[in-house]
Parts: structure tokens; C-alpha cells; sequence
């Protein structure tokens, strides 16, 4: 920074309540770490802000030094979003906090919470929010790109069950985005990304969870044909209590996992099911994982919402490598198929996974042009992740997803959703992601964002005229 940015930065630090991190200050590198271990990008500073005052002086800050800013929320950005090197990364963190109101049904959330922080505070009522899969993933990130997980079959995307947003605009403003408040601006925030304004605080509709009856079943991979024809007709057909996502991977060395299956590559799916588990009845429901082949291994138990969504983050925790890619669909074609055999077979590292999320179900009951998140008419949410600890495999982990995206993408519907988005996505790529929904989006930009002040993310330019 040059000397007048240097004296506005120390006026910042005066401003805020919170810290803020430069290159140079103790904590900083720490502070610039994120879930995805292979982005290394320096902002010129790093500001943690403890509430909507400290955000509105940081956005003060960027438009006056003309420092591009970024919005971190959990730091679960495969792509790394939340940094720009040179800018100014918001750093939500300290806004971690959910207040339940238990007889409305709803929960407030600080754009800085995970969702275990959600998770944990709703299940003490019997009640939980569709989203996600692991318990260390930002809420704010998460919800804007629409969101989806262990229970969208049966209560819909995370964006189905947001109330109301508490945003902060580029130009300072503070406004609340609900169905009667700018309807405009919640409308593009469910699905759609950061590309409106800094969300302080989400507000949802909150659904009946406890106990959940938890299965994985895996087999071997070499079988993955008949798995996946088997459950292409299987889940879809199937009753909107019962989500699984499947998935080829290598199996972990621990429990629940005998020792013979240890580093085995496996296909296999991770059941949910919230209907009732009185008399054996979670086992009644997925006897019919004997159907496409015998499994090499199935386990099921009654578990606690919140302990199926932290059961995965011992296994794949921060600052690991990543490379992801993403596609939606509508079909699993036998060519598709072919394609998950092959790459599953040729898996390079023992983290690395695919996986296909469920968008059917309850989410189907969401017109596309609804809200943000144009695809209510696919079936599943894929995601090709390289994962490794040692940065000297890099190039193979990426490669690997590169060409297992390349081959698959021809059997997708053209898009992907926000989330599984890479790094420097093309425009086009972007528009394709919105379908129809996308000049819409690009007007909602224009209203609230026309100088695209908010570019660090999936961007979509404000219109022109």
C-alpha cells in the first residue's frame, strides 16, 4: 500500500472493533489460511468484523482506497473467493452466533456461523435447516449459491427455507431482503452468489429433524455399472423421506470401515432417512442395497441430525488441496456411467471423490424462475474433487478432475451449481449456470451493485443502459 492507503488503513484499524491483518502482522498468515490449502493469495489486509458497523466501515475503506473487497464467511470457497491478493477480505468470522425462536420455527444466523453452529442450536428443538453435508462449511456461502444436502429431498434447497436476509450494500446502505422487502434483491440472493452486498445475517424456516436413520453402503467399484443403473430408477422413484447421495471413493482407515476394505476404491451411497425408525424400520427401507449386487460393506444406525453432518470432517479437514468441478443432471446415461466406472477406477489419491447430490424431491416444487437457482428440473448435483495433503500431487489431483469433468460434461445439462464452480470461470460458463434467470440477475446487479464493486466471486456484470 502507498502512504495515503497506509494512513487509511490505520484509520480502519481505529474504526473497527475487530482486528485487522496486514502483511507483515503477527497472525496474519494465519488469518489468510482457508479450508482449500492450494489458494495462496495476500490481500493488503484482512478485516475481522464483529458486526454490520465494522462492515460498513471496511466497504468505507475499499471504496475510498479503491481496494477490491472479498466476503469470507466460513472459508469453505473451493475457488478461494473470499481472497484477493492486493484487496480487502471481509472476514465474517467473528459473526458466529444463531438465535432460535422454537415456537416460530425459525433461526437467525450470523453470516459468520457454519453450520454446525445451526445445526447444533435447532436440533436442541427437534428442528434443522436442508444444508450441506459437513458441519465446518460456511452458512453465507452456502446459502447464496442456493444450497443443497442430507435433506433436500425432503424439505427442498437451502434457499427454499430462507426467510429473510440483513444485507449490506456496496454504496454502505444497510436493508433487509425478504418476500416484502426488496423483493428484487432476496429474489437474486437465493442462488445467486456474492454478488449483491455482504450478508450480515440469515433468517430461516426451520423443519422437523431429530433423529435420523444414517446408512453407508459401498461396493466394490469395478461394480459401479450396476450400482448406479440400479439406483438412477431406485431414488428418484422412492419416497422423499429417503436422500442418498452416491459416490466413488477410497475407503478411509478407520471405523465404521473394516480393515480389508481399507484403501479399497469403492462405489457406494451415504443414506438419509427422516421417517419413522420405530421396529427395524431404517432397516426395512434400505434392504434394497442388495438389489444392483451384494455390498462389500453396509451400516446403518439412528444418529442425531447434527452428528451426520460432522461425521465427514475428521476425514477431509482444512488445509488440504483441492480441485473441484461441477455439473448438473437430469439422467445418469449408460455413457455417463461408463465414464463414473472409469475415473473411479483411476481415482489418484486416497481423498479424492465424487459425488451426486439429489435436487429432486421437495426441491422440485420450486419453479425455476422462482428464485435464483435456475435447474429445478435436475436430479442431481455433481462434484469431481481432487484432495490430497501433499502439494507435489497437485498437478495430479487436477488433472484427474480436469479430464473426469471433460469426459463427463457432454452427458449434463450445460450447468453447474454456483458452488462447484472453479476458479476464473468463463462469462459464459456464468450465464450457462443462471440459464434464463441470468438477465434477470444481471438487472438485480445493476439496482444494487452498478458499479460491480462486488466482483470477487461467479460474476455476474451489472446490465448496461
Amino acid at each position: 500500500m502507498g502512504g495515503g492507503n497506509e494512513a487509511a488503513l490505520e484509520a480502519l484499524r481505529e474504526a473497527l472493533r475487530g482486528p485487522v491483518l496486514a502483511p507483515g502482522d503477527t497472525g496474519y498468515d494465519g488469518a489468510r489460511a482457508i479450508y482449500n490449502a492450494m489458494i495462496d493469495r495476500r490481500p493488503a489486509a484482512i478485516a475481522r468484523c464483529t458486526d454490520v458497523g465494522d462492515v460498513r466501515a471496511v466497504l468505507s475503506f475499499a471504496r475510498e482506497t479503491g481496494t477490491e473487497p472479498a466476503v469470507r464467511g466460513g472459508g469453505h470457497s473451493g475457488p478461494g473467493l473470499c481472497l484477493v491478493d492486493g484487496g480487502v477480505t471481509l472476514d465474517l468470522s467473528p459473526m458466529r452466533w444463531t438465535r432460535v425462536d422454537p415456537q416460530a420455527r425459525t433461526a437467525q444466523v450470523g453470516g459468520g456461523s457454519e453450520l454446525g453452529d445451526l445445526d447444533h442450536a435447532a436440533h436442541a428443538f427437534g428442528l434443522g435447516v436442508p444444508a450441506g453435508i459437513m458441519s465446518t462449511t460456511g452458512v453465507g456461502g452456502l446459502t447464496l449459491g442456493g444450497g443443497h444436502g442430507h435433506l433436500t429431498r425432503r424439505y427442498g434447497l437451502t434457499v427454499d427455507s430462507l426467510l429473510s436476509a440483513d444485507v449490506v450494500l456496496a454504496d454502505g446502505t444497510f436493508v433487509t431482503a425478504s418476500q416484502e422487502e426488496h423483493p428484487d434483491l432476496f429474489w437474486a440472493l437465493r442462488g445467486g452468489g456474492g454478488n449483491f452486498g455482504v450478508v450480515t445475517s440469515f433468517t430461516f424456516r426451520l423443519h422437523p429433524v431429530a433423529t435420523v436413520g444414517v446408512g453407508v453402503t459401498v461396493w466394490p467399484v469395478d461394480r459401479t455399472p450396476e450400482v448406479l443403473r440400479w439406483y438412477r430408477e431406485f431414488l428418484p422413484a422412492a419416497q422423499e423421506d429417503l436422500n442418498g447421495f452416491f459416490l466413488v471413493m477410497v475407503v478411509p482407515p478407520g471405523p465404521p470401515f473394516p480393515e480389508p476394505l481399507h484403501g479399497q476404491k469403492v462405489c457406494g451411497v451415504v443414506w438419509c432417512y427422516t421417517g419413522d425408525l420405530g421396529d427395524g424400520r431404517l432397516d426395512e427401507v434400505l434392504k434394497v442395497v442388495n438389489d444392483p449386487a451384494p455390498p462389500a460393506f453396509h451400516f446403518t444406525a439412528p444418529m442425531p441430525y447434527p452428528a451426520l453432518q460432522s461425521m465427514f470432517d475428521a476425514l477431509i479437514p482444512k488445509g488440504l488441496q483441492w480441485y473441484w468441478r461441477g455439473d448438473l443432471f437430469d439422467a445418469l446415461s449408460d455413457e455417463a456411467i461408463a465414464v463414473h466406472e472409469r475415473y473411479g477406477q483411476g481415482i489418484p489419491t486416497g481423498l479424492s471423490m465424487m459425488h451426486l447430490y439429489p435436487v429432486d424431491g421437495a426441491a422440485h416444487q420450486v419453479g425455476s424462475g422462482d428464485t435464483a437457482w435456475a435447474y429445478r428440473d435436475a436430479v442431481w448435483s455433481g462434484v469431481i474433487a481432487g484432495i490430497d495433503p501433499d502439494p507435489a500431487n497437485t498437478e495430479l489431483i487436477r488433472q484427474w478432475c480436469v479430464d473426469y469433468w471433460a469426459d463427463l460434461h457432454p452427458h449434463s445439462m450445460g450447468g453447474s451449481y454456483v458452488n462447484f464452480l472453479g476458479a476464473q470461470e468463463s462469462p459464459e460458463r456464468v450465464r450457462t449456470t443462471y440459464r434464463d434467470n441470468y438477465d434477470r440477475l444481471a438487472e438485480v446487479k445493476r439496482t444494487y451493485d452498478p458499479a460491480n464493486f462486488f466482483r470477487a466471486n461467479q460474476n455476474i456484470p451489472p446490465a448496461s443502459g
